[in-house]
């Protein structure tokens, strides 16, 4: 490991980024690097530039993907290099406003009865009933299950924040006849080695397959189901304020946009054109009769046979 990359982590470190934002910056900093084949100390902003250009133009990759290169590179230069750069020097692409995927009740159901493997399905089934991201959903430990006030503890989701959310009756059922099969030690839902929780990707892969035996066409992650969880909370009249906590968004706004992917509230609205009265369709006008008899001729004409 260069002297470079280890101070970069450790400025990373030191600021509490997630493991997973780490490993995101190291990889974008170490291709721009490799592009350029030098170090990053003997590159500047035109570089970067023609970088964003190559991936955008060349690789094609997604804007948001774009937009975590510039994160990266910001960071290194302005922080770990002190680089004298304002943040306007770095120029960010429009990431297109897409609308979540969702799964209707009669999907979700349809996708957990393709799920035979308890310890999966509880996973899974942890996104959908209490709006868990699919990482903290893995890496839950018995002690975070509150069963008295019916709530699970969440510790260090994203942003490293804590927070609680809901624990349904028939969940906390699932999870404590789980447990009496399974008997955890560590980790609510442990991976193949000892003290390490399941992976992401497994229950990705089973979401996948799941989904495709069920016959959904949709694209459906794990995350998909917590958009489910947020959206069905939404058509039941929960207020958004309130699905805002359980989720851990910080802005309302993020919460907010899960209005628009409710069918169930949206189909209640009435449309102004309900009041307007429609006007009687006019009756057909009939054709003069002098401009009939100019008509006449030309009608023989063309219905006369070839000679």
């Amino acid at each position: 490991m260069t002297p470079l990359r280890r101070r970069m982590i450790e400025d990373m470190q030191l600021r509490n980024f997630s493991r997973n934002t780490q490993r995101s910056y190291v990889h974008y900093v170490a291709e721009f690097a490799r592009h350029y084949n030098t170090s990053p100390e003997r590159l500047g902003l035109e570089h970067i530039r023609n970088y964003q250009l190559h991936l955008t133009e060349r690789r094609q990759l997604s804007p948001s993907s774009i937009n975590t290169f510039v994160s990266a590179a910001q960071f290194l230069y302005t922080v770990t290099l002190e680089m004298p750069w304002g943040s306007n020097r770095f120029v960010r692409m429009k990431v297109p406003e897409t609308l979540p995927v969702v799964l209707s009740r009669q999907e979700v159901e349809r996708l957990f009865r393709q799920i035979g493997i308890l310890k999966h399905r509880a996973v899974l089934m942890l996104c959908y009933g209490s709006g868990l991201r699919i990482s903290e959903a893995v890496s839950l430990k018995a002690g975070h299950i509150d069963s008295a006030r019916m709530l699970i503890r969440v510790e260090k989701g994203k942003g490293a924040k804590d927070r609680y959310t809901v624990l349904s009756g028939a969940m906390l059922r699932l999870l404590r006849r789980y447990w009496k099969l399974q008997r955890p030690v560590d980790y609510l839902f442990p991976g193949a080695e000892k003290g390490t929780h399941i992976s992401a990707a497994t229950i990705q892969e089973v979401c996948r397959d799941a989904c495709r035996r069920a016959g959904i066409e949709k694209r459906v992650t794990p995350h998909t189901l917590r958009h489910s969880f947020a959206t069905h909370l939404l058509e039941n009249g929960t207020d958004t304020r309130a699905i805002q906590v359980l989720l851990g968004h910080s802005r309302i706004d993020t919460t907010a946009r899960y209005t628009a992917v409710t069918p169930g509230l949206i189909s209640t609205i009435d449309s102004p054109y309900d009041a307007v009265e429609e006007p009687l369709p006019r009756p057909e006008r009939r054709m003069k009769k002098s401009f009939v008899k100019t008509l006449r001729p030309w009608r023989r004409k063309i219905a006369a046979p070839a000679s």
